[in-house]
């Protein structure tokens, strides 16, 4: 209140002016200045006026907290509290549903020709509001600008007092935008909303049964309220919630009317805005995999070694662009060769940067320890101190002498690799230890055997054993792989994985791996054969520590 003296009564001549309540006099009451405070005093009103549910005579000078009534009406002096922080928006019950002066549209009915909607959107203010609207919303912004000027344009088009704008994200209402705070919504209006696509208005918030009784409603002096969904076609994406404190303008149904049809205009709007991220969102992912993806390949070996007697070939093939597979080959100084091959858990760019600090740790751990459960042992303690909780690694490290064919070996929870005998006979190489990145301090051990001229030692991951039949929803498993071995066992190693790879696809009927797929064969030469690999052994590949 702005001025000195303001009357209230059914009359048009006080400048609070209510003629439909019949509980007042023409000319009721007046609120004075005393002082620093405000004083009401009532004017011979036939029904009396009350402060805090005493009938008053004369003048009556108010307290921070006082409430006056006056035939429907409830006024609440305000205090000078020092101002708190609240919360946005709290969902509160109410006794009834809907409250008992609330006026109901839908979208479908305000644009309904001929139901008294299209024509209610015919005013000059709400044509205007509605192509201010159009022209604001044209232009192409972010969901962060795009949820405050839908607010600021929904509180103008109706003269609310506060708004808020809230969206449905995995099936709860969130604040995108707010003008005040210590919004304390119904549940029951919530729900007729977002359920049944309702719009509502309370025309007098101070009058409804079942709203008069809040606290929040009186405190701040909440008069009129809409409520509208954020509706594109059939789907209610979020709500609009506005409330003003004029007692001289409530809302209308033509607000209700204008402000459903702009909360459907701007409900499109922001989801063609969340499209746009979204594809913003996937180019750049798609980029970034790309990239990560060459670092990835840097990291694996770009070519097989050329060794004396021993022919050795090796493949990989993540199922995301990026996995946590990984396979390696490294010289050691009394030249032996070191063969890794691992599987982190998981897939994707998660697995991928856990196998990227594997690696750099391997290189580390072989130029300081000779023998593969101390590497083995080292590696595990690094990872078990930084390795997630839900993250492990399979592990599995053999040192292999070409001139003897003797290969020193610790499996660490890995797929047991297969050795094909030159006689057809088969071996699985397991022993060592548990798994990596779970126990800092499990202990290791070594394990020995002999690759005669002839054998073929295939090291594999699981996406291979576990590739899966979709007709007949059947594993590959080891008994096929080695089979396959078996029937390649005089080939050159770079022919036998491509007979995998061939028979893996046909296996899965040409569709992606469901799993990253690495494979490295060994394969023990007669008369000191030199096979040629597919690039470059033992040359500069970039350290990346994660």
């Amino acid at each position: 209140m702005s001025s000195e003296k303001v009357s209230l009564g059914r009359s048009s001549t006080n400048e609070l002016c209510y003629p439909d309540d019949s509980g007042l006099s023409r000319q009721h009451l007046v609120f004075e200045r005393s002082g620093d405070s405000w004083a009401v005093r009532d004017l011979d009103s036939k029904n009396g006026t009350q402060v805090n549910g005493v009938r008053i005579k004369g003048t009556h000078v108010l307290q921070p907290g006082d409430r006056v009534t006056a035939g429907h009406l409830t006024i609440q002096q305000k205090g000078d509290e020092p101002p708190t922080t609240m919360k946005t928006v709290y969902f509160v019950s109410e006794a009834a549903s809907p409250v008992s002066t609330t006026v109901e549209t839908s979208l479908e009915g305000v644009l309904e020709k001929g139901s008294g909607g299209a024509a209610a959107l015919t005013g000059l203010n709400s044509i205007q509001a509605l192509i201010k609207a159009g022209q604001e919303l044209s232009s192409h912004r972010p969901l962060a600008e795009l949820f405050p000027l839908i607010l600021d344009l929904s509180i103008s088009a109706v003269g609310a007092t506060r708004g808020l704008l809230m969206t449905l994200e995995k099936d709860e209402l969130v604040a995108q935008a707010a003008h005040g705070n210590d919004f304390q919504i119904s549940r029951a209006v919530r729900d007729r909303v977002l359920k049944e696509k309702a719009s509502l208005l309370v025309q007098d918030a101070q009058f409804d049964a079942d709203l008069a009784g809040r606290h929040s409603i009186v405190m701040q002096g909440m008069r009129s309220i809409l409520a509208v969904p954020l509706q594109t076609r059939d789907r209610v994406i979020g709500l609009i919630y506005v409330d003003t404190q004029n007692l001289i303008r409530p809302f209308t149904q033509e607000d209700l009317n204008l402000l459903t049809v702009m909360a459907n205009v701007a409900a499109i709007r922001i989801e063609q805005a969340r499209f746009v991220e979204i594809e913003q969102n996937e180019r750049m992912f798609a980029r970034e995999l790309a990239q990560a993806a060459e670092i990835q390949r840097g990291l694996l070996p770009a070519k097989s070694p050329e060794i004396k007697g021993v022919d050795v070939d090796g493949r990989n093939l993540p199922c995301h662009g990026v996995g946590g597979d990984y396979y390696d080959y490294f010289p050691y100084p009394d030249g032996r060769i070191g063969l890794v091959v691992a599987d982190v858990a998981g897939k994707g760019m998660p697995a991928a940067m856990m196998m990227s600090n594997m690696q750099a740790h391997m290189q580390v751990y072989t130029e300081t320890f000779r023998e593969p459960a101390e590497v083995v042992a080292r590696l595990n303690k690094s990872l078990a101190a930084r390795c997630p909780g839900n993250r492990f690694i399979t592990f599995f490290l053999g040192l292999l002498d070409p001139a003897t064919g003797e290969m020193t070996y610790c499996n660490a929870g890995h797929n047991p690799p297969i050795l094909v005998r030159k006689n057809g006979a088969t071996e699985q190489l397991a022993g060592g230890g548990m798994i990596l990145g779970i126990f800092g301090a499990a202990e290791y051990e070594n394990q020995t055997v002999t690759l005669q001229e002839g054998d073929l030692l295939a090291l594999f991951s699981d996406g291979i054993t576990e590739a899966c039949q979709p007709a007949l929803e059947e594993e590959f498993g080891e008994e096929r792989l080695t089979e396959l071995l078996k029937a390649n066992l005089s080939s050159p190693s770079s022919v036998v994985i491509e007979k995998v790879m061939e028979r893996l696809n046909s296996w899965g009927a040409g569709e992606s791996f469901a799993d990253d797929v690495t494979i490295v064969v060994v394969r023990r030469t007669a008369g000191g054969e030199i096979f040629a690999g597919n690039g470059a052994f033992g040359g500069e590949r970039p350290l990346v520590l994660i």
